[in-house]
C-alpha cells in the first residue's frame, strides 16, 4: 500500500509514550536535595527531559562544580528506580502502536534513556517486540544531534524524508529538523506547547487519540 508521507515512525519514550515526566522531575529534584545542591524548579527539571543523563544534569544545574554531575546521575538513578514500577503508558498508546504495527509501518524509538533503562521499560510495558529498532542516549550523540535518526534510518533501510519523529520536547523536534525528517509534537509531555510550536512541527497533538487520528488520516 502506498504511504501518504511516512514509512518509518520514530517515537520518543518519556513524556510521549510513557507518562513519566513527573517522576523524572521529582527524581532530579530529589537528587539535588540529597547532595545539598540548588534544587532545580519544575520548569528547569522538565526542560532537560529527552537529553542524555549527563547532559541533562549539566543543563539542569549549570552553575555547580562539574565534579557533582556523576553524583547527580547516581542519585537520580536511585530515585527514579524507586518510582519506575509505578509508571504507565499514556491512555491510547497500546492501541496506537498495535494499529500502526498492523498497517505495516516501520516503528522505532529514539530516547534519552540508557539502553538498560529503555529495555526495562519496554519489558514492563510488554512492547519488546513492537519496535523494529531503538536508539538510546548512551549509544550515540544526545538529542538534538541528528545521529539517532540517521542511524535508525540506515539500520532499517529507510529515507529520512519519509521519516516522522514524534516527541514532547523541543529536543525531539530539533533533532528531526537537523536530520531532515518531519517532526510531530505532542503537547501533553515535558515542554510547553508554545515552545513546541516554535519548532514548526507538521502537527501538534493534544492527546494520544488525536495523534492516532491524525496519523491514520495523513501518515
Amino acid at each position: 500500500m502506498a504511504r501518504k508521507q511516512f514509512d518509518l515512525i520514530v517515537f520518543d519514550w518519556d513524556g510521549t509514550l510513557m507518562d513519566s515526566t513527573a517522576a523524572i522531575v521529582k527524581s532530579i529534584q530529589a537528587a539535588a536535595k540529597d547532595l545539598g545542591l540548588p534544587v532545580p524548579s519544575r520548569e528547569a527539571a522538565s526542560h532537560v527531559i529527552g537529553l542524555g543523563l549527563a547532559e541533562a544534569m549539566q543543563t539542569a544545574l549549570p552553575d555547580v562544580d562539574p565534579k557533582w554531575y556523576p553524583r547527580m546521575v547516581e542519585r537520580y538513578r536511585y530515585h527514579y528506580l524507586t518510582k519506575d514500577h509505578e509508571l504507565t503508558l499514556f491512555d491510547g498508546v497500546p492501541e496506537l502502536l498495535a494499529d500502526l504495527q498492523q498497517q505495516g509501518y516501520f516503528l522505532a524509538v529514539a530516547t534519552g534513556k540508557s539502553r538498560v533503562g529503555l529495555n526495562r521499560a519496554l519489558n514492563a510495558a510488554k512492547l519488546l517486540s513492537t519496535f523494529h529498532a531503538t536508539r538510546c542516549a548512551d549509544e550515540t550523540f544526545s538529542k538534538p544531534h541528528p545521529a539517532m535518526l540517521q542511524e535508525l534510518t540506515r539500520e532499517l533501510g529507510q529515507d529520512l524524508r519519509r521519516t516522522a519523529m514524534i516527541g514532547d520536547t523541543t529536543h525531539d523536534l530539533l533533532m528531526a529538523q537537523n536530520a531532515g525528517a518531519l517532526g510531530i509534537a505532542v503537547g501533553y509531555g515535558a515542554h510547553p506547547v508554545d515552545q513546541l510550536h516554535a519548532c514548526q512541527p507538521v502537527f501538534s497533538a493534544k492527546n494520544v487519540p488525536e495523534l492516532h487520528a491524525w496519523l491514520n488520516a495523513h501518515a
